[in-house]
């Protein structure tokens, strides 16, 4: 659209907040019971060793500047055999140890999840103990040299896991989708909700208070538009995310109520049609017929059809603005068209000098106040404990609707009001 420029490029920032706890219940909830076993006394080079891994308590996840610290609290079971007197004997025991490790997580422009995890050691909270014949089996060393010599190779398997199993393009390619369909906001003025959006800011993960915190940042133009449903063909891309360091938690959208011309004409029409004007104390009359309305640059040319001591069309011209205090679209400096202006003043001399101009300026004004409070309401409800999607719930709040200013297009008029406020997004439960 024409108006479409930075000016009016718009900016929904989502505060996220996801608990910790969440996080932890998550990771809790895939991995429990049995998550390791070693059954065989015969490989690794006939180690005469068997293990099995159990999760001995739930994992514990703390996070501080940007990463992610876990403790993995395991009890173990392990057979271990010794060969005495040309005859082999085993014994079991169990013991128990916390892995831990340390997980920076980020999101790449092309929107892969990736991790970097690192092992942080661990430590042993029961060490195995294991006597066969007499003999000390050092299975503490034992354990201790399978852990340090499988840590690396955990964790790159966790990052490739995270980067294969992950897929973040596909949910935002519709939540893409669903920002872009259009959204009734009144059958009563046929009123539609358009967001385009252009672009996804994102801060980077912090840590505050128990929870990971981001703020996300959709930018788009938004408007509203009157008559039938606009037909919005689905996107099959998406752009790259864009990382930045800050993002206002005010969100400001540009509202544009659409009053076409023929609807504009419509509206006026019954004010002024048939009405009679008299000048010159009565001397001269005119009857208003017809009335026409379109745009040209950035004037509002009024075509008016008379009848009486002129037959014919007159033309006129205006600025157009948003009038707050009425909540109308109105016009300032009406005049008349400077080819009707040269006719008049051989013809008609008497309709320049009147208060035509300054009648149809003053009384010719179109309401969307009451499309203007339709979208507020709406958007109002829109952002009041709305749960997008199952542990995911907005709450927001309009602060204000400022009015901007009047843009003509070739089919319409366009009043640009700002809404602004904050809004807030809950992640609860992943």
């Amino acid at each position: 659209m024409e108006v479409q420029n930075d000016k009016f490029l718009s900016t929904v920032n989502i505060p996220v907040s996801i608990a910790l706890a969440d996080v932890e219940r998550q990771i809790n909830s895939q991995v429990t019971g049995l998550i390791y076993e070693d059954n065989s006394l015969t490989d690794n080079d006939n180690d005469q060793f068997m293990t099995k891994v159990w999760k001995r308590a739930p994992i514990h996840v703390t996070a501080q500047d940007s990463l992610f610290f876990f403790q993995v609290p395991l009890r173990i079971w392990a057979k271990a055999g010794l060969k005495v007197l040309g005859f082999t004997q085993y014994q079991e025991t169990e013991f128990e140890i916390n892995l831990k490790f340390a997980t920076r997580f980020s999101i790449d422009k092309d929107w892969t999840a990736h991790t970097q995890t690192s092992a942080q050691g661990y430590e042993w909270v029961k060490k195995p103990a294991l006597k066969i014949a007499g003999f000390e089996i050092p299975v503490t060393s034992i354990v201790g040299r399978m852990i340090d010599k499988n840590l690396d190779k955990v964790t790159k398997t966790l990052d490739d896991q995270v980067r294969k199993e992950i897929d973040l393009r596909t949910p935002v390619l519709k939540a893409w989708n669903t920002v872009r369909q259009p959204y009734l906001l009144s059958e009563k003025y046929r009123t539609w909700l358009l967001i385009v959006p252009k672009r996804i800011i994102m801060v980077p993960f912090r840590f505050e208070k128990g929870a990971i915190r981001s703020t996300i940042g959709i930018e788009g133009y938004t408007l509203t538009q009157t008559g039938a449903k606009p037909d919005v063909h689905p996107a099959v891309t998406i752009p790259e995310l864009s990382v930045s360091k800050e993002i206002s938690n005010q969100f400001r959208i540009g509202l544009l109520s659409e009053a076409t011309y023929a609807e504009a004409a419509r509206l006026v029409s019954d004010e002024f049609i048939g009405k009679t004007y008299e000048f010159r104390d009565g001397r001269y009359k005119i009857t208003i017929r017809h009335l026409d309305l379109y745009g040209q640059n950035t004037n509002l040319i009024i075509k008016a059809t008379l009848e009486g001591s002129i037959n014919g069309a007159i033309y006129l011209r205006g600025q157009p603005f948003y009038d707050a205090q009425t909540r109308t679209i109105s016009l300032r400096d009406l005049q008349y068209d400077l080819d009707t202006k040269n006719i008049l003043y051989k013809t008609a001399s008497w309709l320049l000098q009147g208060s035509f101009a300054r009648t149809l300026e003053k009384q010719l004004t179109i309401p969307v106040g009451n499309q203007i409070d339709e979208v507020k309401k709406t958007l109002q409800e829109r952002l009041t404990n709305n749960q997008v999607t199952k542990g995911v719930v907005i709450n927001g709040k309009l602060e204000q609707v400022t009015p901007d200013q009047v843009y003509l297009t070739q089919e319409s008029m366009l009043a640009v009001v700002y809404a602004s406020g904050k809004i807030d997004l809950k992640v609860e439960g992943l």
